[in-house]
């Protein structure tokens, strides 16, 4: 294993995890409001394939031939844009070297446009994800999966845009802020934005990366209260009860 790949992969487990984990498993408290909670994935995790190279990292490059490989986790909020999410960056230059790689961690959530949910399986280039795999062995026994980020039961995939601010930590050199595009091509999707992927654009006129290279993204909505609804125990119905004053 590279060393890049080392380091995202200590820094999803170190930080994006625990995180998530503790915003998580406040489900109780956020019930009782009428706010819509996401979980999303950016290439990470169980959207990544082994025999899939263009599922992870989610890669994106700017005109002069730049490119940011991104991955990372997190939740939403809405209406009132509440975002935590971290992650990992690696910037290459156009011809393959590493030039800088750091964590990202968003501060804002700028916007989130729902496309509709996809109940079925989802359909991506030859592979189905389907509902199953989100209670599969593997995925529940993962770090991202239901055990490990505390993640309600009965998630529902969905698509949609969440636009982010964002730090950019390196871990040499100086931190930098930018808009992070997250969209998930799923349900009824905008012909401007029916490619999958990300896109980064950093602030006070710095350099923009528009071209979505590869990278799966997933959005799914949860239902804080609801798995609990669902796991409360039935009342027990005694089948022999003891006799009435009348039946003795």
């Amino acid at each position: 294993m590279s060393n890049s790949r080392l380091f995202s992969s200590l820094v999803l487990t170190w930080v994006a995890v625990p995180v998530l984990a503790m915003l998580l498993g406040a489900g109780p408290a956020k019930a009782q409001s009428s706010s819509t909670h996401y979980t999303f994935v950016v290439a990470t995790g169980y959207l990544c394939n082994s025999d899939d190279s263009s599922a992870c990292p989610a890669v994106v490059k700017s005109a002069n031939g730049d490119s940011f490989e991104i991955s990372g986790v997190g939740t939403l909020t809405t209406p009132n844009k509440s975002v935590t999410a971290a992650g990992t960056f690696t910037h290459k230059s156009p011809d393959g070297a590493v030039l800088e790689t750091g964590v990202w961690v968003a501060s804002e959530l700028v916007s989130f446009d729902s496309y509709g949910f996809a109940p079925g399986a989802l359909l991506r280039e030859g592979r189905t994800i389907g509902l199953s795999q989100f209670s599969s062995p593997q995925f529940s026994s993962s770090p991202f999966g239901p055990r490990g980020l505390g993640m309600f039961s009965g998630p529902m995939p969905a698509g949609g845009l969440a636009v982010l601010r964002i730090h950019l930590l390196p871990m040499s050199g100086f931190a930098r802020n930018a808009t992070l595009q997250v969209n998930c091509a799923l349900g009824k999707v905008p012909p401007e934005h029916s490619v999958e992927g990300i896109r980064l654009t950093f602030e006070k006129g710095g350099t923009e990366f528009d071209e979505e290279i590869s990278g799966r993204v997933m959005f799914l909505l949860t239902r804080p209260g609801a798995s609990a609804a669902a796991k409360a125990p039935a009342p027990e119905v005694e089948t022999n009860p003891p006799p009435t004053e009348a039946q003795r």
